[in-house]
C-alpha cells in the first residue's frame, strides 16, 4: 500500500504529465492508493500561489475520485512525537508538513511514493519509493 507525496501526485497534474507515474497509479489497486490531508493542503496552496482556481479543481477531483486521503489523526501524532525530537537529536530534522507526512504514512504501514527520497530516508522505518525516476 502506497502514500503518495505532493511531488508524485503533482507529477500528475501537470500539462505534460508523468507517464511513468500514471502506469504505475494503473498497476496499483485504487485501494492502495492513499495520501494525506497534509499533501492535499500543499497541492491547493500551490493553486492558489499560481491563481490557478482549475488547478486546484483538478486535484481535488484526481484525489477524489482516485484515492483515499487519510488525517493527521492521534495515531500519527503519537509517531510525530516521538520522531521529531529524535530527528532534531540527531541533526536530522524535516520540515514540519513532511514529519507529518512521514508519521501518517509511518502510523499506517504505508510505502510513501516521493522525488525526495533522501530528504525522507532519514526517518527510522519509513519505506520510501520513487516513482518520478522511472
Amino acid at each position: 500500500m502506497f502514500c503518495l507525496d505532493t511531488d508524485t501526485l503533482s507529477a500528475v497534474l501537470r500539462p505534460v504529465p508523468s507517464l511513468e507515474v500514471i502506469r504505475r497509479l494503473a498497476d496499483t489497486a485504487p485501494d492502495d492508493q492513499f495520501t494525506t490531508s497534509i499533501t492535499l493542503g500543499e497541492l491547493l496552496y500551490g493553486a492558489a500561489r499560481k491563481g490557478s482556481p482549475g488547478l486546484a479543481e483538478r486535484a481535488r477531483a484526481a484525489i477524489r475520485g482516485a484515492m483515499h486521503v487519510l488525517p493527521f489523526d492521534a495515531a500519527a501524532a503519537e509517531i510525530y512525537g516521538e520522531l521529531r525530537p529524535a530527528l532534531e537529536a540527531a541533526g536530522n530534522q524535516l520540515d514540519d508538513p513532511d514529519l507529518r507526512i512521514a508519521s501518517i504514512a509511518l502510523s499506517r504501514d504505508l510505502t510513501l511514493v516521493t522525488g525526495n527520497v533522501r530528504h525522507f530516508e532519514r526517518v527510522p522505518g519509513l519505506r520510501v519509493d520513487n516513482w518520478l525516476d522511472g
